[in-house]
C-alpha cells in the first residue's frame, strides 16, 4: 500500500517530474507524461495502457482518490502538497488539485497494431492534425464509438501532450495507437492489412449514409482547412457528410464523431 508523502518545498527535487508544467510540455519529457485531473488520473491507475510513476496532489485532494492509491504498489509514490505549493511547482495554478507522471508504455509500429485485430476492426487513421484539442477529440470518439485503433502520420502531434490527454478524457490512455515514419505510404500499409479506406471530404463522392461498413475500415482524417492531402484522396472512397445551408464543413472531431457512430452502429455489410 503506497502512503502519501508530504512536500512542504516547492524546490524539493523528489518532484522535479512535475516542475514548469507548461513550459515542459513544449519540449518533451523523455519518455515520460503528464496526466491532469481527476477523471484523467482515475483511467491512468485504472484502465491504461501506461504505467503510473508517481502523482501529485494538493492536499484537500488525497481523499479523492484514496481507494485507488491504497491500490498502488509501493514503487509508485504519492506526493501530497499545499495549493501553494503545488502550483509554485507547476508553475500556474492546478485548479483540479491533481497531477500525475506516467511513462509511455512500449507501443507497436502501425503494421504490427494493424495485424492484431481480427476479422471485424475499424481504426482511425489521421493525417497532419497538428492541434492537441483535436486529436483529443478524436481520440474520444475512438473511445466512445469503439475504434480498435488511431494510425497517426509523421505530421500528426502527440496524442499524450497533456492537454491532448485532458480533451480525451482518458481517452489517449486506452485507445492503441502508432505513428507512421516520414514517407510511409499509409493506403498501401492499411490495404495490405485487408483495410477498406474512407475518405472524408466536404467534396466526397458518396454520401455517409450511403456507406455500409466493411468488416476491416478505416476512416481517413485530415487537418481542418486543408484537410486530407490530394494523393490520398485521388486513391481511395470519399466520403461527405451533407449539411443544411451554406456551410461545408465541420470540426475534425465533430465529423469523426458522426463518421464513426455511423460505422459502429450502421449497416454492417458492404455496399
Amino acid at each position: 500500500m503506497t502512503l502519501a508523502i508530504p512536500i512542504d518545498d516547492p524546490a524539493d527535487p523528489r518532484i522535479d517530474a512535475y516542475r514548469s508544467v507548461r513550459e515542459r510540455d513544449l519540449v518533451g519529457r523523455r519518455g515520460l507524461f503528464i496526466a491532469e485531473g481527476e477523471v484523467v488520473v482515475r483511467v491512468l491507475l485504472g484502465g491504461s495502457l501506461h504505467p503510473p510513476v508517481s502523482l501529485l496532489l494538493a492536499d484537500k485532494r488525497l481523499a479523492t482518490l484514496e481507494a485507488q492509491i491504497r491500490a498502488l504498489p509501493d514503487t509508485v509514490p504519492v506526493f501530497v502538497a499545499s495549493q501553494a505549493v503545488m502550483d509554485a511547482v507547476a508553475g500556474f495554478h492546478i485548479h483540479r488539485g491533481i497531477l500525475a507522471v506516467g511513462r509511455r508504455a512500449a507501443m507497436p509500429d502501425a503494421a504490427t497494431l494493424l495485424a492484431e485485430g481480427g476479422t471485424r476492426m475499424m481504426v482511425m487513421a489521421l493525417f497532419g492534425i497538428a492541434n492537441h484539442d483535436n486529436v483529443g477529440g478524436l481520440f474520444r470518439n475512438a473511445a466512445a464509438f469503439g475504434a480498435d485503433a488511431v494510425v497517426l502520420d509523421s505530421d500528426c502531434c502527440d496524442p499524450l501532450y497533456r492537454k491532448a490527454i485532458r480533451v480525451s478524457v482518458g481517452a489517449a490512455l486506452t485507445v492503441p495507437f502508432a505513428r507512421l515514419p516520414h514517407g510511409e505510404d499509409a493506403l498501401a500499409l492499411l490495404a495490405e492489412r485487408g483495410f477498406t479506406a474512407i475518405a472524408l471530404s466536404p467534396r466526397g463522392t458518396t454520401l455517409l449514409a450511403n456507406v455500409r461498413r466493411p468488416d476491416r475500415v478505416a476512416a481517413l482524417f485530415g487537418a481542418e482547412g486543408p484537410g486530407l492531402p490530394a494523393d490520398i484522396l485521388g486513391r481511395v472512397r470519399t466520403v461527405r457528410i451533407p449539411m443544411a445551408g451554406e456551410l461545408d464543413s465541420l470540426n475534425v472531431a465533430t465529423a469523426s464523431g458522426i463518421v464513426l457512430h455511423h460505422l459502429a452502429f450502421g449497416p454492417a455489410t458492404q455496399g
